[in-house]
């Protein structure tokens, strides 16, 4: 007889095919008091918020994420009304959340669901993975978190809580498939999306880098701990944001979310850049979609005006003069 499909709940982890006293049962004890610490954890789910809270969290963390995504979804409260908003509309309401790429992306994905899946989000895994700004982590994470897939979404910090207390490594020092096939043996099937936020939230929290192992509740049943293993070294930082090519990215959005249509020579002037890599950052802008550079602009001739990559509803760019 086939099994059903586990029903989600919303981030609560479901009662237990985890025995008492094991190391399911500690974190689902560890967890309960977090479950509703975010605004995206809702009960029941909805598949379009964590879809957009999973492009959000995308190399920004969860503390600065949360006043962010409450705003955004009271301005686009549902896929189809994010779907038919121009993009510029869309940068606005990501301002301060930087990777200004991740809403283009998202925005495309909204009207791509919109086209050809009547609106509705896709349960696969691999067909939400198509989808612009969506790898496996994402499409995994959706698929559980949204529609109760029991499929592991592991993302840097429960792949560091996986390979450590299953493995009893870092996983760095784990290929791949074998991470993937320990976490898929962990998963509690009952509830694959509370699963997974407890094991984000406790890499995340605890097992960090350099894990916190005495307030770690699983700690008694880390394969990792057992054998006295020596953390790693964090890995190097990224490098610094004063200065960086990514910061004037960001300046140049921000300038044209302020003034609408600019002159090359302006961001210049204003970033205290040289020009050639004001016309480097703004060709790479265009190349994303975020931007659109008229004649003069392609060339990198100081009189050249950019302006922000607007779209209708019917997907059509809006006219720009240069």
């Amino acid at each position: 007889m086939k099994e059903p499909t586990p029903r989600p709940t919303g981030g609560k982890l479901g009662p237990g095919r985890q025995p008492p006293g094991s190391a399911g049962a500690a974190l689902r004890s560890w967890y309960e008091p977090r479950k509703d610490a975010y605004p995206w954890r809702t009960s029941p789910p909805d598949p379009y918020a964590v879809l957009v809270s999973e492009v959000m969290l995308q190399q920004t963390q969860a503390a600065r994420v949360a006043p962010a995504f409450a705003a955004f979804l009271q301005r686009f409260p549902t896929l189809q009304a994010l779907a038919a908003a121009p993009r510029s509309e869309v940068l606005r309401s990501w301002a301060g959340l930087g990777y200004n790429r991740r809403a283009v992306a998202l925005s495309e994905a909204a009207r791509i669901i919109v086209r050809k899946d009547d609106g509705r989000i896709p349960t696969d895994p691999r067909t939400l993975a198509t989808l612009p700004g969506v790898g496996p982590y994402t499409a995994a994470a959706v698929a559980s978190l949204g529609f109760g897939a029991p499929v592991p979404a592991i993302d840097i910090n429960m792949g560091r809580v996986v390979a450590r207390a299953r493995l009893g490594r870092e996983p760095q020092d784990v290929p791949r498939t074998e991470l993937r096939i320990a976490a898929e043996g962990w998963l509690d099937r009952t509830d694959s999306g509370g699963w997974n936020q407890a094991l984000m939230d406790l890499g995340r929290e605890v097992c960090r880098p350099r894990p916190r192992c005495p307030a770690c509740p699983i700690e008694g049943f880390c394969r990792f701990r057992r054998e006295g293993r020596p953390a790693a070294p964090p890995a190097r930082r990224q490098g610094p944001f004063q200065g960086s090519f990514r910061q004037l990215r960001g300046g140049v959005v921000r300038a044209l979310l302020e003034n609408g249509s600019v002159t090359l020579r302006r961001l210049s002037t204003e970033a205290g850049q040289p020009l050639d890599r004001v016309a480097d950052a703004c060709r790479a802008l265009a190349a994303e979609g975020l931007i659109q550079a008229g004649p003069m602009a392609r060339t990198g001739h100081p009189m050249g005006r950019v302006r922000l990559a607007d779209q209708g509803r019917d997907g059509r760019r809006f006219p720009h003069r240069s």
